[in-house]
């Protein structure tokens, strides 16, 4: 099978690619990417791109249909990637999140690609307070990048047929260790804030709900929904990714990280105004229909595997959150600098 990877040289795309290496090492793997991270490398060894047949670089608002060619699968992360990006960049977050996400799934179809995989998100649920969220509960989502999220599920479901089959995986929060970390992450953040400062300063009042997934479980799943048979799912399929067992608070989150930082001090702001974004989701019909591909990697597994990635760069910058391991700190260093313009195209 050949599958295209939209997005790859981002944070999730360095582990999907060594899984898929690993586990379907007949598949070839083409990566397509804009490259506004390709320099934020945090691993010292092999970059991850090495493992591709090809890399292309170019921006998903103007998507070339011959990079279809031969492909059988695509896989879709390529997207303005949270919700402060969102923020700063709404026009541009619909235009890239939405628009051209459709414009390249209509093209994969009719180029003849028979999967599409689109990486969606729990944050469509917004504000939940009553329940732990099922596929079919209402949406809620808050921001320019949850919004985006729900557009594209919806105008995704009409192009489902026999012939091309589409999968929207709604992911919990991602974390984990990668070899483009990203810090601008609940976990990801409180593991560096244990490390460069030795205290973890919870911006909110720690009650907010936050379900988690590692990226490497985040690639299993893009893996089974690649080579899933349409008895499981039928031709469009949406659904939560994650586990019921990583719904958790953003104090609790906290919590676990001091378990292996016991000297670390834990700052919670009592006084913050209310998070509205707060949701916990069921992870049941996952389960149901991939349970050999639902989550395996622990809480506990995650940080201490960032706790040893962060050493073995010799992190300790205590000011990382003005670092360019903030995706939107990156992108407006790039503006400052004159690399890309306001539309975010490279100058």
């Amino acid at each position: 099978m050949n599958i295209l990877i939209t997005g790859n040289l981002g944070y999730v795309g360095p582990n999907l690619i060594k899984y898929l290496k690993k586990n379907y090492p007949a598949d070839k793997l083409f990566g397509f990417d804009i490259g506004y991270f390709s320099n934020c490398v945090t691993t010292p060894f092999r970059m991850p791109e090495t493992m591709l047949e090809a890399q292309y670089f170019g921006d998903v608002r103007n998507f070339s249909e011959h990079l279809l060619k031969g492909i059988d699968a695509v896989i879709h992360l390529a997207a303005i990637s949270n919700d402060p990006m969102s923020s700063q960049f709404e026009e541009i977050t619909y235009a890239i999140n939405h628009k051209a996400s459709i414009d390249i799934a209509k093209k994969a179809k009719n180029a003849g690609v028979k999967s599409f995989v689109f990486a969606s998100s729990c944050s469509v649920y917004g504000f939940a307070a009553d329940g732990a969220r099922v596929e079919s509960s209402d949406l809620n989502p808050l921001t320019a990048y949850a919004k985006s999220k729900v557009l594209t599920e919806e105008d995704l479901q009409p192009l489902a047929d026999d012939n091309f089959k589409v999968t929207c995986l709604r992911f919990a929060t991602a974390c984990g260790m990668s070899d483009r970390l990203r810090l601008d992450l609940v976990l990801n953040d409180f593991a560096a804030s244990a490390i460069a400062n030795k205290k973890i300063s919870i911006l909110s009042d720690g009650t907010p709900w936050r379900p988690l997934i590692n990226t490497l479980d985040m690639a299993r799943a893009m893996g089974w929904s690649v080579n899933r048979e349409t008895s499981k799912g039928g031709n469009f399929l949406l659904m939560n990714v994650g586990s019921n067992v990583w719904n958790y608070q953003v104090k609790e989150i906290a919590g676990f990280v001091k378990e292996q930082f016991p000297e670390v001090e834990i700052s919670i702001n009592p006084n913050a105004q209310p998070d509205k974004r707060s949701y916990r989701v069921n992870f049941d019909f996952f389960n149901s229909l991939a349970p050999d591909f639902t989550p395996k990697i622990t809480i506990q597994q995650s940080i201490a595997d960032l706790l040893n990635g962060l050493n073995a760069i010799k992190f300790n910058d205590a000011d990382f959150r003005q670092s360019n391991l903030i995706r939107l700190n990156m992108i407006n260093s790039l503006k400052t600098n004159n690399f890309i313009d306001d539309n975010i195209n490279w100058v």
